[in-house]
Order: structure tokens, then sequence, then C-alpha cells
């Protein structure tokens, strides 16, 4: 008999300085997922913001798990601003979005499932990043 129960797709949002590594963005990933519990093999898939497209320690990160990378403009962004916990006003002068991680998590979560995105973890930052999850039902296949 199949499976027809749903499953939840979780996607790593990701912000970050220019020049962050690929390790310190792992350490960063790899550090938060542990502390919730949540294992790595869970994520389906990676997204940050349009202008970290070209940013190397982001595609080495993908490529080294495997996973897709999205990446979204802030106005795609934006439709996810009264779901973000927290605003950042330097993120928002920066990119014109402000919130990056957890509004990237929301919007490929959305993109991918079958209903609507909801973090599952908030904003995990370090000296150089930040990281957000986010997760929506998806219908089995």
């Amino acid at each position: 008999m199949p499976d027809v129960s749903p499953r939840a797709v979780t996607v790593a949002g990701f912000g970050c300085r220019r020049g962050c590594s690929e390790q310190a963005l792992r350490a960063l990933l790899e550090q938060t997922l542990q502390a919730h519990g949540v294992p790595l093999a869970a994520l389906d898939a990676l997204a940050s913001i349009e202008a970290k497209r070209d940013e190397p320690g982001l595609l080495a990160l993908a490529l080294g798990l495997g996973l897709p990378l999205v990446f979204f403009s802030a106005e795609q962004l934006a439709r996810f601003e009264s779901s973000l916990t927290r605003r950042s006003s330097i993120a928002l002068r920066e990119t014109g979005c402000a919130g990056v991680a957890e509004a990237c998590a929301l919007a490929q979560a959305s993109a991918l499932g079958d209903g609507p995105a909801t973090l599952l973890i908030e904003k995990y930052s370090s000296a150089e990043a930040s990281v957000a999850l986010a997760c929506s039902l998806a219908e089995p296949t």
C-alpha cells in the first residue's frame, strides 16, 4: 500500500556577509539543526536572496549537501514580511528585505509545499551569517 500521509517540505534560508565560507555556513546550519533535533537529511532545499547568487560559500554548501539552492528578489520576499519574527533595519538598507533568512526559507517552503509555510526554526545568527528553517506540508507522491 502506498504511503498517503502528508510529509513536510523543509527549507533552510540563509543570509550572509560577502565572502562567508562554506565551513562557516555549514557549522551554523549543523549547530542550529542539532539544537532543535532536526536531522540534516530532513532538508529539501536551501534559499537566499538574489544578491547572494554569486556567493561561493553558499554555492559550495548547496553542492556539498546535494541540495537545490534557490534565490529570491526582495520584491518576492516582501510578501513574507508579516511572518518574520524580527525585522532588521540593516538588512532592509542593504538588501531591500527586512529579514533575509526567514523570508527566504518561507518563500521556498511555500513554493515547494501544498499549503502555507511556517517557521520551524527562527533566525539563528553567527558573526558571518544567519539561518532559519521553514516547512510546509506536501502531498505524497
